[in-house]
């Protein structure tokens, strides 16, 4: 005679097995996780999602090997926690690597458990964010490991473009490990405990005698300065979480969607006279362009991404009249804003990602020209600022652009120019169009006419400010149509806002491709 377990019975132990399931590894590793001033798995989804919604999925999947004593050691959920729920009250996947289970390290059901989720998100056309804290692939289960990344990298791939990616380095990501978040969107990183690196410390020791920390080598400041690997850097998982859940509101759900727009308190014809003043009068001084951007964008809430990575070039996210924008701009603060390799890169790939998800692009320009120098041209300056002729040329959203003091020569063609379809291309009365300065220009022209003159200098002064009257103001471009409009700096905000009205059902077809070759 069969005996079933009354209700009670089974609701309890049904009970006792997610508490089981909530401890990861046991209280000591999570004590011993909390010392390294980490959060748990389920610590971090608490705080990405909206309060009570997270729905989890394969609370009870466990590994199955048994090789090298693994057999004792199953937890409920093996060591990741995967699921949905709401993010600003719209719908999320996640996954959360354990590292209480097993150091976090990938088993064939946990590569199961992640590419699931991974599945779910783009069947529903919701964004997936990876919380990474992992000692890489599970090393007793051999090949199963290593084939569970790449069923996951498959997946960032098939979901590139079609719905948003983020990735969340909270703790190691080494060898392999480190191309699912290479492959995602956005990575984000925490000081002190997220690193990212191919070949650890020890390796690279072995291999080439350089000494190296683990924090030079794969931490968050070095990665979000020097590298370019990660888009954002935060002093605390706290912090890293929320701007997480900021930048997920700028982004739609996927690539059919448009971005969610928001109740503006902003008013859209708002004039700013101080626009006038951030111009410096001296063609060549430096001024800070993100002045510009805050006072043009909804309440000045502009999130800069790549903030530390090639400083030269601007990029970031910001609302007109509640209605998301990806904004490019040149920073003629650092390196007088001219475009060298990583600027060209880092322009090009954020470009890309708006144009993949209908987010408009709004151009601030002021470039004197590419970057020169050898070290430029031996690493392939013609390659990858072709990365960002092929962005902007291939982008169809609305492009519109504002044109503040100058572009030069390619760099003017590069930056969203009518040549490359922008939709609208404004200029401030400041604007200067050439093929090159002024200065640069008369030297070739009228460099017989110059070393054969009484005072040189004065006649060089001379011609230089005549070639700007004649040649470079940027009434020439207008009378040409590859300005649209010349307007008052201080209705840079309404200006911009109307365009974006017109260009709202803006529908471009592109040629009938399987996909373009850019010059990677």
């Amino acid at each position: 005679m069969v005996v079933r377990r009354n209700v009670d019975e089974a609701l309890q132990d049904l009970r006792d097995r997610r508490e089981q399931g909530r401890l990861g590894g046991g209280a000591r590793r999570i004590e011993a996780q909390h010392s390294r001033g980490k959060l748990t798995a389920r610590e971090r989804i608490d705080m990405l999602f909206d309060a009570g919604s997270f729905e989890e999925l394969d609370a009870f999947a466990q590994h199955r090997a048994t090789e090298f004593g693994l057999a004792e050691q199953r937890t409920l959920g093996d060591a990741v926690v995967t699921g949905y729920g709401k993010v600003n009250g719209r719908l999320a996947f996640a996954y959360s690597q354990d590292f209480t289970v097993l150091g976090g390290s990938l088993s064939e059901v946990v590569g199961k458990k992640i590419c699931k989720v991974m599945d779910l998100a783009a069947n529903s056309g919701a964004p997936v964010v990876g919380l990474i804290d992992s000692g890489g692939a599970r090393i007793q289960e051999g090949v199963l490991s290593l084939a569970g990344y790449a069923d996951i990298f498959l997946r960032n791939v098939r979901s590139s473009g079609v719905i948003p990616q983020i990735s969340v380095i909270l703790g190691p990501a080494a060898g392999g490990a480190t191309y699912s978040p290479a492959l995602t969107d956005f990575i984000f990183m925490v000081k002190g405990s997220g690193q990212m690196y191919i070949t650890g410390p020890d390796v690279i020791r072995a291999v080439t005698g350089e000494e190296v920390t683990h924090e030079q080598l794969g931490g968050a400041d070095s990665h979000a300065s020097r590298s370019g690997v990660a888009h954002f850097a935060s002093e605390s998982e706290e912090d890293c979480l929320q701007q997480v859940r900021r930048l997920l509101g700028f982004l739609p759900q996927n690539n059919m969607e448009d971005p969610p727009r928001l109740d503006a308190s902003d008013d859209p014809m708002r004039k700013d006279d101080e626009l006038l003043h951030v111009i410096p009068a001296r063609a060549n001084s430096p001024y800070d362009m993100t002045r510009i951007i805050t006072r043009v964008v909804d309440e000045g809430d502009f999130m800069q991404v790549h903030e530390r990575f090639a400083r030269n070039i601007i990029v970031g996210f910001g609302r007109m009249d509640g209605k998301p924008v990806g904004v490019v701009a040149q920073q003629p603060s650092h390196l007088a804003g001219a475009l060298d390799i990583n600027a060209s890169s880092k322009a090009a790939r954020f470009v890309r990602f708006c144009d993949a998800f209908n987010i408009p692009l709004l151009s601030f320009v002021d470039v004197p020209g590419f970057m020169p120098g050898t070290n430029q041209e031996y690493g392939g300056i013609i390659r990858h600022g072709a990365k960002l002729i092929y962005a902007y040329a291939e982008a169809s959203v609305p492009k519109i652009s504002v044109l503040t003091r100058k572009a030069y020569g390619g760099a003017y063609i590069v930056m969203s120019s009518k040549g490359l379809l922008g939709d609208i291309n404004y200029a401030w009365p400041t604007a200067e169009i050439a093929v090159m300065g002024p200065e640069g220009a008369v030297n070739i022209i009228y460099r017989g006419e110059i070393a054969s003159a009484d005072d040189p200098n004065a006649m060089r002064s001379q011609l230089v400010a005549d070639y700007r009257e004649r040649l470079v103001n940027p009434y020439v471009a207008a009378a040409h149509g590859l300005i649209d409009d010349v307007i008052d700096p201080a209705d840079t905000r309404s200006k911009v806002i109307s365009a974006l009205e017109m260009l709202a059902n803006k529908r471009e077809t592109l040629p009938q491709r399987k996909h373009g070759s850019i010059p990677l």
